[in-house]
């Protein structure tokens, strides 16, 4: 269900009202709310504090030794048998388990002490559920700089949550010795992260100037969108956005593919400046959200879990306020 709500194909708040539908015990249902809750919060973060969720939030980093990543990460070759093969699966299905991502930033952050930012923008790249906010404020959490520790997994812990008995790897050590500052030999080689996201190479579909036309994005493929309503509906790929945060091939063909659901959906190459010379302002609706606060023209809500909004400094802080929403 993940890469759905990252894509805005479905909502927190749908998946929500379907879990209440149930009339399930509380005990049953509110580990899932708060899963879901999780992302509603890392949201409101990030409208909060915009382009500040690609630095250190609350603490600077430290020790910090580059701004790289480990070529080990990159490889999948750390040696230790679960990682590399949640690297491998990640790059063939753009899925990883959470507790793994976890583990991966640790490694990166901790342990081979590179800057949190380059290695999250890699997982993003590779994850069909990449969303920007929940995924670099995880890796931010991980590495302390928006939590008040560091999060460390060592070989035990691996083996127990993933059924596994490796041992004599570099994380089969006690929690105490994490804090030595010591590189691992496996993580000493860094290399940078690049790629490049290949959009669509078709040409711009002849548009009508004088329609009203709703705006999708990567953040926005809702079907139920104005359905039934007679609108021109354009899905939007902006160079300079996959630029600067690029996903793999996998991730833009996944997509692509969801917007296949809306009928006469149109797939415009392009950035939201030049559509604008097309079609007027006027005639332009798009959904809030942080990654378009360069579009221009009617701006509707998205849908939300609660009515909490606004910043917290820690989930829990949110948390607290949403329960007293879902059983008043």
């Amino acid at each position: 269900m993940g890469p759905y709500i990252s894509r805005g194909f479905v909502s927190t708040k749908q998946i929500f009202r379907h879990i209440q539908s149930l009339n399930l015990p509380e005990n049953k249902t509110e580990k899932l709310i708060q899963e879901l809750a999780w992302r509603d919060y890392w949201q409101q973060v990030w409208i909060e504090k915009g382009d500040e969720i690609k630095s250190d939030l609350k603490n600077t980093q430290t020790p910090l030794s580059n701004r790289e990543m480990p070529l080990a990460i990159l490889e999948g070759t750390t040696g230790i048998d679960e990682v590399d093969q949640a690297i491998d699966e990640l790059k063939s299905s753009g899925y990883m388990h959470n507790h793994m991502r976890m583990y991966v930033a640790s490694i990166c952050c901790n342990l081979a002490q590179s800057h949190w930012l380059n290695p999250a923008k890699w997982m993003y790249s590779e994850l069909l559920d990449g969303d920007l906010a929940s995924n670099f404020l995880s890796w931010q959490w991980v590495a302390g700089s928006f939590s008040n520790k560091k999060y460390y997994a060592n070989q035990e812990n691996i083996n127990r949550f993933f059924f596994s008995e490796q041992q004599k790897t570099f994380l089969d050590v006690d929690y105490a010795d994490f804090e030595n500052n010591f590189i691992p030999t496996e993580l000493q080689k860094t290399a940078p992260f690049q790629l490049e996201t290949l959009l669509p190479n078709n040409e711009n579909p002849g548009l009508d100037k004088d329609r009203t036309t709703l705006i999708y994005n990567y953040y926005n493929i809702d079907p139920h969108w104005h359905e039934g309503e007679q609108f021109q509906r354009v899905f939007l790929l902006e160079p300079s956005f996959f630029k600067e945060y690029p996903v793999s091939q996998k991730c833009i063909d996944f997509a692509i593919k969801l917007t296949e659901n809306i009928a006469g959906m149109k797939i415009y190459v392009g950035e939201y400046n030049q559509l604008r010379e097309e079609l007027s302002e006027e005639h332009l609706v798009y959904k809030e959200h942080p990654t378009n606060k360069h579009y221009r023209g009617k701006e509707e809500p998205r849908d939300w879990m609660f009515e909490v909004k606004g910043y917290f400094p820690s989930f829990f802080a949110f948390w607290k306020q949403c329960k007293k929403e879902i059983w008043q």
